[in-house]
């Protein structure tokens, strides 16, 4: 974010994993209103590895949140860990960002969001993709009645899991199934373009909950290992809004990440990219009443910024909320909402029936279209 002569907010990373090193690079080099001064991790020589790699303190995760200097904790780590390490630098004054999701349940995460409250702390949580260039152009293009009235959207992904379980042990963990893990950055994408879903009706299943790792080298190459988390979901969203449409991701697939995402309106379409991106084209078909003619798409460019992998992005706008005094896009109340949304998926799986989710939010504003230098 651009902060020409303002102060910098001082950040601890807990968390060193796969993940830190693109959150790192860019909260270190892209966004200039972070200033990132120690990394923690569960093994205190993995800390001091990644803190000598970025030119940082390593250290105990008491030590930051001992460290009065430090005003926000960005915490990397597998969900499991979530709720107690946001409790202990909630406690211990710090805002707050977390990957995804907040916690494992609505019911934990409400309770930290109202400690947050009270506390008057801020409080964001990942993913912050939808912040990026596609999205927002997307935004801006269904804002402005590009495509029309909205009638429907689908939203389908598909990943192999035997592959990606096999390389990430978190996958394995709760919170580690396909709709908690990949799903969110398809429902907090929705959420952001339609505002918050109203009810839910699906289908949930796993496939096999004995999978063998598939990664050559690896300890247990060639080894079952258990899977208990969902591998394939299926469903119908009404949003608050009136608009319905499909969302389905599928772990179960021989190849990685193929995205369908489109918007149907009464004067085109669009079609997105995969939201787990930044980037990526929006294209634009416009509507043909003529059956012979065919249409002829355009690529869509407002000038949105952060077309590259930006994560770090949501901690620095969250940085900039709290220095303006406003509230942050990539809020907890965005992502309460989109956890509260996967339970009454998995309670539709169950029931069988549509379920209507508790909470709501407000829909995130979008972000500002960089000026056109004259």
């Amino acid at each position: 974010m651009e902060t020409a002569e303002k102060k910098k907010m001082r950040v601890g990373v807990v968390g060193c994993g796969a993940i830190s090193d693109i959150y790192l690079t860019n909260m270190i080099q892209n966004f200039d209103n972070l200033e990132v001064v120690a990394c923690c991790a569960s093994h205190l020589e993995h800390a001091e590895k990644k803190a000598e790699q970025y030119g940082i303190k390593g250290c105990a995760y008491e030590e930051i949140l001992a460290d009065d200097t430090i005003e926000m904790v960005v915490i990397l780590t597998p969900a499991p860990t979530h709720e107690g390490l946001i409790r202990q630098a909630l406690e211990a004054g710090k805002h707050v960002y977390t990957e995804k999701t907040m916690t494992l349940s609505p019911k934990t995460a409400a309770e930290l969001m109202e400690l947050a409250e009270e506390k008057h702390l801020y409080f964001g949580s990942a993913p912050d993709t939808f912040l990026g260039a596609a999205l927002q152009t997307a935004r801006k293009a269904i804002d402005d009645g590009l495509i029309g009235e909205v009638t429907s959207f689908e939203a389908y992904a598909n990943r192999d899991l035997d592959l990606l379980a096999s390389m990430f042990r978190f996958l394995r963990m709760p919170g580690g199934g396909i709709c908690y893990d990949f799903g969110v950055y398809y429902l907090t994408a929705l959420v952001s373009l339609f505002g918050p879903v109203d009810r839910v009706v699906s289908s949930v299943c796993n496939l096999a909950q004995k999978r063998v790792n598939e990664i050559p080298g690896t300890p247990d190459y060639g080894q079952e290992f258990d899977y208990n988390n969902e591998s394939q979901v299926f469903t119908i969203l009404e949003m608050e809004n009136g608009v319905r449409g499909t969302f389905c991701v599928n772990g179960d697939s021989v190849i990685n990440d193929q995205s369908v995402f489109t918007i149907y309106g009464k004067k085109g379409i669009l079609k997105l990219t995969d939201p787990n991106n930044f980037g990526g084209e929006i294209i634009y078909i416009p509507g043909q009443k003529d059956w012979f003619t065919q249409a002829v798409p355009e690529v869509l460019n407002y000038g949105f910024g952060y077309s590259e992998n930006s994560r770090g992005l949501g901690p620095s706008e969250m940085a900039e909320a709290i220095s303006e005094g406003r509230s942050n896009r990539a809020s907890a109340k965005m992502a309460y909402h989109v956890l509260d949304v996967i339970e009454q998926i998995m309670k539709s799986a169950a029931s069988g029936q549509f379920e209507s989710v508790p909470s709501t939010c407000e829909r995130p504003e979008t972000m500002p279209v960089p000026k056109k230098e004259v």
